[in-house]
C-alpha cells in the first residue's frame, strides 16, 4: 500500500493526476513501480517520470487539390543519459501527445534492457497515411523534417519507421536533413534516421528486424516455460511488418500459425484447405501485400473476433497497436504465453487477470527489442561508412538480444517477479548505474 502512496505523491509532485485509462500514465506506473522494487533514488524516479523534451509542431501540407491542410506533429525525447536519443516516427490519425510520450519511455526502456548506448525518443504526425497520395506523404514528411530542425541529428537523436512509416519515409528524411545541412557532411548526415532503403545506408536484416528479435528471444525463454518451438502453435493479432515476418519465421521452424486478425477480420487455419499444420504465412504475407488485409485468404477461413480470442493455442502474439488486451476480452484468452510483439499491447488491468490465470506473459521492452537493435546497428554502420554482410547482422543481434533475455531471466529469478517487472529493474538498474557514475547535472 506504502508504494501505491509514495507512486501518487509523486505524481502529484509532478504536477498530474494518474488516469487508469491513460497510457502514459500507465507505463510511468509500471517504470515507478520496477524503481521501487530495486530502490532507485527518489531523484532518478523524478526525471525518469518526465521526458527530457516534448516538441509539438505544426505545418501546412500541400494536398494534391491545390489546398493545404494544417497538420500536427511530435518528437519527444525521454531520456539520454546512456546515448543518443532514438525512437520511431509514425503516421496515424490516433496519435497524441501522451501516447507519444509512453512509447518514448518505452524506447528509454528498451535500450537499457538490450545495453544499447541509446536513449528513448518517439515521434509522430496525426495523419491517416492510407487517405494520402505518394506525393503529399513526401511533402508531409519534408516539412515535418524541415519543422523538427536541429532537434534531430545523428548524433543527438535518430528517428526510425513506425506504425504507418517505412523505408520510404526515412529515405525522405534523410534526404530533407542532408539538403538543410552543411554540403561537406553528406555522407555523416545520413545517419540521422535508420531503417532505410539499403541503397541509401540502411542495414541488411532491418526489415524482420523486430520479428527476427522476437524469435531470438522465444528460443531462449520457451524451454523455461516447457514448450518446444517446434511444436508450439500460435497467433497472430496484425500482420504487419512485425506480424507477417514473425509468422513467417516461426512457421519456417517448425511452429503452426493457426489464427490471425487484422483491422478488417480474422481467419482461422482450415485442414481441409491446407496441407500442413497451420496457415501459411509466407502466401498470406503475399496476400496481405496484394488486398491489404488477411481477410478473403484462400488458405483460411473467415472467423468472429471472439472465436479469434477463444481459440486454442500455445502462443498469442499481439503484433499491431496498443492496449489490444484489455478486460473486455483477456477472460477469452485460450493460450499459455501472452508474447507482445507490440508497444504496450496489454492493459494493466488485463496483465492482472492474466497473472491471475497464470497466463505468462513475455514483455514488449524485451520481446520487441530486435528493432531498435539493428537500428543501432545501421547507426553504427553509417557512423563508420560500411556496410556489413547479413550474416554478421544477423550475429550481432542474436548476441545482444540473447544476452537481454538471459540478463532479463537472471533478474525475475533473484528478485522472485514476473518477466515485466524483471525486464523494467534490470533497464533501471542499467540506468541507475550510469547516472551514479556520470551524476545528475550541475
Amino acid at each position: 500500500m506504502s508504494d501505491r502512496l509514495d507512486i501518487a505523491d509523486l505524481f502529484e509532485e509532478l504536477g498530474y493526476e494518474y488516469r487508469q485509462d491513460n497510457l502514459y500514465h500507465q507505463t510511468i506506473r509500471s517504470v515507478l513501480d520496477a524503481a521501487e522494487r530495486i530502490g532507485l533514488p527518489r531523484s532518478l524516479r523524478l526525471i525518469l517520470a518526465q521526458p527530457k523534451n516534448e516538441l509539438m509542431v505544426h505545418f501546412p501540407v500541400k494536398l494534391d487539390s491545390g489546398e493545404h491542410r494544417l497538420v500536427k506533429g511530435y518528437r519527444v525525447q525521454h531520456n539520454n543519459v546512456l546515448g543518443p536519443y532514438k525512437g520511431g516516427i509514425r503516421y496515424h490519425a490516433a496519435t497524441s501527445l501522451d501516447h507519444v510520450k509512453a512509447l518514448a519511455a518505452l524506447m528509454t526502456m528498451k535500450c537499457a534492457v538490450a545495453r544499447l548506448p541509446l536513449g528513448g525518443a518517439k515521434g509522430g504526425v496525426k495523419i491517416d497515411p492510407h487517405a494520402m497520395s505518394c506525393e503529399e506523404l513526401r511533402g508531409l514528411t519534408r516539412r515535418f523534417t524541415s519543422a523538427l530542425g536541429t532537434n534531430i541529428g545523428p548524433a543527438y537523436d535518430i528517428p526510425a519507421p513506425d506504425v504507418g512509416t517505412n523505408a520510404q519515409t526515412m529515405a525522405w528524411m534523410a534526404d530533407t536533413f542532408i539538403n538543410l545541412r552543411d554540403p561537406h557532411d553528406r555522407v555523416g548526415a545520413r545517419g540521422v534516421v535508420t531503417g532505410k532503403p539499403l541503397e541509401f545506408g540502411g542495414s541488411h536484416g532491418r526489415e524482420q528486424a523486430t520479428g527476427q528479435g522476437l524469435v531470438y528471444v522465444l528460443e531462449e525463454l520457451l524451454p523455461e516455460l516447457g514448450l518446444d518451438m517446434m511444436n508450439v502453435t500460435f497467433s497472430l493479432i496484425g500482420y504487419g511488418n512485425v506480424g507477417s515476418w514473425a509468422g513467417r519465421l516461426l512457421t519456417r521452424r517448425g511452429a503452426a500459425l493457426r489464427a490471425v486478425m487484422d483491422h478488417e477480420g480474422a481467419i482461422v487455419y482450415d485442414s481441409a484447405k491446407s496441407s500442413g499444420e497451420g496457415l501459411d504465412a509466407d502466401a498470406l504475407a503475399e496476400h496481405v501485400k496484394q488486398t491489404g488485409s488477411v481477410v478473403g485468404f484462400p488458405g483460411g477461413e473467415p472467423i468472429s473476433e471472439e472465436d479469434f480470442y477463444r481459440h486454442q493455442v500455445d502462443l498469442l502474439i499481439p503484433a499491431a497497436l496498443e492496449q489490444m488486451i484489455h478486460v473486455e476480452n483477456v477472460d477469452l484468452l485460450d493460450c499459455k504465453v501472452v508474447v507482445e510483439g507490440a508497444n504496450a499491447p496489454v492493459t494493466p488491468l488485463a496483465d492482472e487477470r492474466l497473472a491471475e490465470r497464470g497466463i505468462t506473459v513475455l514483455p514488449a521492452i524485451l520481446v520487441n527489442v530486435g528493432g531498435v537493435t539493428v537500428s543501432y546497428l545501421e547507426w553504427k554502420q553509417n557512423r563508420q561508412c560500411e556496410t556489413w554482410v547479413p550474416e554478421h547482422v544477423d550475429r550481432e543481434m542474436k548476441r545482444l538480444l540473447v544476452s537481454a533475455a538471459q540478463r532479463v531471466k537472471h533478474t525475475s529469478d533473484t528478485l522472485g517477479c514476473d518477466l515485466r517487472t524483471a525486464a523494467y529493474c534490470s533497464a533501471l538498474e542499467h540506468i541507475g548505474e550510469v547516472y551514479a557514475l556520470r551524476g545528475i547535472f550541475p
